[in-house]
């Protein structure tokens, strides 16, 4: 039986014979900056993305632990109607961790927008109301997609858990994006929560003033609350309907939206 192969950016192609290897091999690492090491030593081009949640401030920490403190870029995208608090993040850990070593974060925002105000006259009030779809590849699938072509990733690193259920329950170490031609690797895939505060108190790690408020997962403003006491953790996106993703991690419904937006852009 013949293997399914991926041809990645850079036009490297692998089998998912060798991503179930991979897997396999690092279901047997201890920590997640065993993975962490693997995967600098593995992959070209590779990127860490986040929106600054608990678990990739965690990453940006690990890495920034590293002998030789690893240029592994970061990806943030802007998706306009983030909380100011996330913005306020945003600029801490660029001046904690980049700026020393001369490094940036590459902030990506919908395309040929600038700001909410500019966004809502393009596209309409509340347009996440309207068609929720629609809001969001503007905002966040076509950036991701526009940031990893335009930088050539191969790989990148997220901070997905599975504790943090959904779809997210059958996570593997290794994933392939093959719309966009990218390996997705989830370092602290097997952490909960409660875990990654450990981490984040113990080494004082910058994170969200949001988090004192009962908030554990946060996204943009309209779409987020706090979660209550035993709920689960990303129940405060997206409350009340059945939407667990924005669309970042589960780009193949945007496909034709993608293939569209790539139409144009090429005229």
């Amino acid at each position: 039986m013949t293997s399914s192969t991926y041809t990645l950016n850079d036009d490297i192609v692998i089998s998912q014979r060798q991503i179930d290897h991979w897997n396999k091999q690092l279901s047997a690492l201890k920590t997640p900056e065993d993975i962490l090491q693997w995967s600098i030593v593995t992959f070209p081009n590779l990127f860490q993305t986040t929106a600054f949640g608990l678990t990739g401030v965690a990453t940006i920490h690990m890495l920034s632990t590293f002998e030789n403190h690893p240029d592994i870029p970061l990806i943030f995208i802007d998706t306009l109607h983030h909380f100011p608090q996330t913005i306020d993040l945003l600029h801490t850990i660029e001046d904690k961790y980049y700026k020393p070593y001369d490094r940036k974060v590459n902030v990506y925002k919908p395309q040929d927008c600038e700001d909410e105000a500019q966004f809502a006259e393009k596209y309409g009030e509340l347009l996440w109301e309207k068609d929720e779809d629609k809001y969001d590849f503007l905002v966040k699938v076509e950036p991701v997609s526009r940031a990893y072509s335009e930088l050539n990733c191969v790989a990148v690193l997220t901070g997905r858990r599975k504790s943090q259920g959904a779809s997210r329950s059958n996570l593997k170490f290794v994933e392939v994006d093959e719309l966009n031609g990218i390996i997705k690797i989830n370092p602290l895939m097997n952490w909960t929560f409660d875990k990654v505060e450990e981490y984040i108190k113990e080494h004082n790690v910058p994170c969200n003033e949001l988090l004192q408020l009962g908030y554990k997962s946060i996204g943009d403003y309209h779409s987020t609350q706090p979660v209550a006491s035993g709920e689960d953790e990303r129940s405060g996106r997206w409350k009340g309907k059945a939407k667990t993703e924005c669309g970042i991690h589960e780009t193949s419904r945007f496909a034709k939206f993608l293939e569209e937006s790539s139409k144009t852009q090429s005229h």
